[in-house]
């Protein structure tokens, strides 16, 4: 008992015939292979099915998980509202589930529901199964803006639950790849989405699932994907497992990446412990950066160990660079963990006396008072990165030709919100991007008129 097989699917409601209408037979690769995967789903017979969905509710820092008995859906958005579906839940799996989760510090429950209906990543994927095998009970599971090492941790849970439960599961990670493949597909083309969608399959073809852990944030982002943190979720459900792998089929006629393999587990294997190997890796990562990290970077750090490990504020120590004691300025301290961000706070201009002050204060603020993260655990110190941006004047623009993106930092505001964005972030390539990312973080709408200003800093690592 416990996880017997897992499968990749995508989910466009154009493989449904009745969505379709013939256009289907333009992907029919696909379909023939989303119907080996439910004739495969029929043999194993499972009493539980683990859906990952991109399409589930999904939040920033929490994995919603669906709750209460049942739950229904159909094609209607597709104009195809006869073809629908009922679905019985798992409730005891997920009872379980919440439960070690929350053991295990990962922000995973039930609360958050905004939408009981299912979606079509969900649907798509059980309009083939449910053709071969409909006596299962569903555990529906929707993604988050959280690392993929998070994701990773989630589907450890999903293994350990199969297993205490002694269930006959098979998991399911709905996800369609690159959705930038070709300049006349819905989405355009990026020269990532093909890179994308070449490692990926190439990865999941092979079940080195490790290599997941290990694709940068920039490149997902770029290559427009919507399934890499479902394959993630999946490939920790066969945690420390030996399976068989088979790339079923790969095609993008519309532009957009669909992949389908199908992991059949044989028994258990330690050495597939891919989390753990990431993390030794970010160790050692991290311990060279370490060693070459300048005196702002090592104030920063000192800080959040000892806060972390102590709840305490450290003073400000002896034999620092002259600057940090006379100097005053705004400074952003930035965490990342696994390439992804862990917390940053920071001050446009200087709130505490010296320049070592307000680096101690804003980095014991990036490790426990972002309210996008919990506050960072003293297991994860020795795989934090941390920066340091020092920002200079800040000056009033009239247009956006005089920013740059990479050179300049953005504060856009209006009468009630501001919002500000560092400069030379990865993924962020083009001063629209930046005014428009600095919108959503203040909460301002797109199309409205801002104020623009602008700042230099000095990034130390």
């Amino acid at each position: 008992m416990g996880v017997k097989a897992a499968f990749v699917v995508p989910h466009p409601a154009v493989i449904v015939p009745e969505i379709g209408k013939g256009q289907e037979r333009k992907v029919q690769k696909t379909i023939d292979a989303c119907q080996e995967v439910a004739r495969s789903i029929g043999e194993q017979k499972p009493e539980t099915i683990v859906l990952i969905s991109p399409h589930q509710v999904m939040y920033a820092n929490y994995f919603h998980i669906s709750p209460g008995h049942e739950a229904r859906g159909n094609f209607g958005k597709y104009g195809a509202s006869q073809i629908g579906m009922k679905v019985s839940y798992d409730e005891e799996f997920v009872e379980q589930l919440c439960q070690l989760a929350e053991a295990k510090k990962l922000p995973a429950g039930t609360q958050g529901e905004i939408d009981r209906q299912l979606d079509h990543g969900t649907m798509v994927p059980l309009y083939f199964v449910n053709q071969v095998w409909n006596d299962y009970r569903l555990v529906r599971i929707g993604l988050s803006g959280l690392s993929l090492v998070k994701h990773y941790e989630l589907g450890q849970c999903i293994k350990s639950v199969a297993e205490k439960l002694e269930r006959n599961i098979v998991v399911i990670a709905s996800g369609d790849l690159s959705h930038k493949l070709k300049a006349e597909g819905p989405f355009g083309f990026q020269k990532e989405g093909p890179e994308y969608d070449s490692r990926v399959m190439y990865v999941l073809g092979k079940g080195a699932f490790g290599e997941l852990l290990e694709f940068p944030e920039k490149l997902c982002n770029k290559a427009g994907e919507c399934g890499h943190r479902a394959l993630t979720m999946m490939a920790g459900a066969l945690d420390r497992t030996e399976i068989i792998a088979r790339h079923l089929s790969y095609e993008g006629p519309f532009g957009i990446g669909y992949g389908v393999c199908e992991y059949l587990v044989c028994n258990e294997n330690p050495q597939r412990n891919f989390k753990e190997q990431h993390e030794e890796k970010e160790r050692e990562r991290v311990a060279g950066q370490i060693r070459k990290q300048d005196a702002y970077v090592a104030l920063a750090r000192r800080a959040v160990e000892e806060y972390t490990r102590t709840g305490q504020m450290i003073s400000v120590p002896p034999g620092l660079p002259e600057e940090l004691y006379r100097q005053q300025a705004g400074v952003f301290v930035s965490l990342k963990e696994n390439d992804s961000l862990r917390g940053c706070i920071g001050t446009v201009q200087a709130a505490e006396s010296t320049l070592a002050e307000e680096i101690i204060y804003n980095a014991v603020g990036a490790c426990s008072r972002d309210p996008r993260f919990q506050p960072v655990e003293a297991e994860e110190l020795d795989r934090l990165t941390i920066t340091v941006d020092v920002l200079g004047e800040v000056e009033q623009v009239n247009s956006v030709d005089e920013l740059d993106e990479k050179r300049y930092g953005v504060i856009v505001s209006n009468e009630n919100s501001q919002g500000l964005l560092l400069p030379n972030l990865d993924g962020v390539d083009s001063v629209q991007e930046q005014i428009g990312i600095a919108k959503r973080k203040a909460g301002i709408q797109e199309q409205e008129e801002v104020e623009l200003r602008r700042f230099e800093v000095i990034r130390h690592f």
